[in-house]
């Protein structure tokens, strides 16, 4: 048992190792003031959805794109209603969107349907030519001003942007609020200081911008892993392609309001992000050692050590934990000490870092101050959880599956523009 206790204390210390460069981005985000961009041009875009049965909520997605203080006729909404079985194709149409259905039990999956949603439009509107194109999923929401800040960055030569993510249902529960959290701080305390030291951001699954000229060099969307997000953020770092921030473009996404299928969503994660390493790791490296990429090295960092520390330290401490009870009681005192060490220190760790979150993001979060107080002492629970998924997802059998959205809030009822500015803009849009 004692030496139990030295691994463990191992164990951490080089969990702080391999993550202590953070630090370095902590200080600059609450150091340096966040950059500004000017537009350069008012360039033209399509807006790609995949949407999986998403009926209860893709009619607020699309009303909110509606509503950019952006010009509409810049904007092309274009929807794949992927493997549905409700009226989400007719809905998406009736919105103003051009509608692709489609029908794959084999090929399953949003880098999939994306793929299958860039060639119809390669096809079938060859006349269109658009700049970049925007990425949705179908829960989200979009500030007034989404398509007009990330059009700032986009248009000063950034190829690839992804915006601020926040969650729509953040104050359901400690579930929602430990996802809301999470991505606040990926956006806030990573890819803002990573836009700032120069480096590359990682794209977050939905909420980004990428150029025609980059999908061509790219040889078109190739990118069907469980995580097509990450694997896409991956493939840019190794050609040295730097993906830029824009922390004044809000997307507001659905988060799940169950353990149970909380577990499954992140599981889900994990063995995408293991997919990725074994694919494009090799690639990473060879950058990061050839070129100095400290891009790499942060993308591989952020995946790899969790999940194989976190692994190795669960397994490693229920099998003492189950050798002590059977035959070195007298030793379990240790086993426990050791084990409590680990956790506070953990969880001071984890609370530490989201409750600076909450500090400086907590006037864009939907939710009262009694809940934020309140979901500050249970996100390291959330963060705590993620071992469970790094178990499933290492020892079970992982497959993509659709989340169930049923948020259905209009971007009013989020609260980050005023009844009167909504007004104006539904009046613009009708003139």
């Amino acid at each position: 048992m004692e030496a139990l206790s030295a691994i463990n204390f191992l164990l951490a210390a080089l969990f702080a190792a391999c993550y202590c460069y953070q630090a370095v981005f902590l200080g600059a985000r609450l150091l340096r003031k966040r950059r500004t961009f000017t537009a350069r041009k008012l360039c033209r875009y399509a807006v790609l959805i995949a949407a999986r049965n998403e009926s209860a909520v893709i009619a607020q997605l699309l009303e909110s794109i509606r509503q950019q203080d952006y010009p509409q006729d810049l904007l092309d909404i274009y929807v794949v209603a992927d493997n549905c079985t409700d009226g989400t194709a007719s809905i998406a149409r009736e919105h103003g969107a051009r509608v692709f259905e489609r029908q794959n039990k084999m090929q399953v999956g949003k880098g999939y349907a994306l793929a299958f949603l860039l060639e119809h439009i390669r096809e079938e509107y060859p006349q269109e030519r658009y700049d970049g194109y925007f990425v949705f999923d179908a829960d989200n929401l979009l500030d007034p001003h989404y398509v007009t800040e990330m059009n700032k960055v986009f248009s000063n030569g950034n190829r690839a942007v992804t915006g601020y993510r926040n969650t729509k249902n953040f104050g359901d529960n400690w579930i929602t609020a430990g996802y809301g959290i999470w991505f606040l701080r990926e956006s806030e305390y990573l890819n803002r200081p990573r836009d700032y030291l120069g480096t590359s951001c990682a794209v977050s699954g939905t909420g980004f911008l990428f150029a025609q000229d980059l999908l061509d060099e790219l040889g078109g969307w190739e990118y069907f892993l469980l995580t097509e997000d990450l694997e896409f953020t991956a493939d840019l770092v190794a050609r040295g392609i730097r993906i830029a921030y824009c922390h004044d473009a809000m997307v507001y996404d659905e988060q799940p309001q169950s353990f149970k299928q909380s577990i499954i969503q992140r599981s889900r994660w994990v063995k995408g992000y293991l997919q990725v390493v074994a694919k494009r790791g090799g690639s990473m490296v060879k950058t990061m050692l050839c070129d100095g990429s400290f891009a790499c090295f942060d993308m591989l960092m952020c995946t790899i050590p969790a999940v194989v520390l976190t692994v190795i330290s669960l397994v490693l401490n229920a099998a003492m934990f189950v050798v002590g009870i059977t035959s070195a009681r007298s030793q379990m005192d240790i086993f426990f000490a050791s084990v409590l060490v680990s956790v506070v220190n953990s969880y001071a760790t984890m609370y530490l870092l989201g409750a600076v979150t909450l500090l400086t993001e907590g006037r864009r979060i939907r939710c009262s101050r009694g809940k934020k107080i309140a979901y500050s002492f249970t996100f390291p629970f959330f963060v705590f959880s993620f071992g469970i998924a790094m178990l499933v997802a290492v020892f079970g059998n992982i497959e993509w599956k659709p989340i169930k959205h049923s948020v259905a809030l209009s971007i009013g009822d989020m609260g980050s523009v005023s009844p009167q500015e909504l007004r104006k803009l539904r009046k613009n849009r009708k003139l």
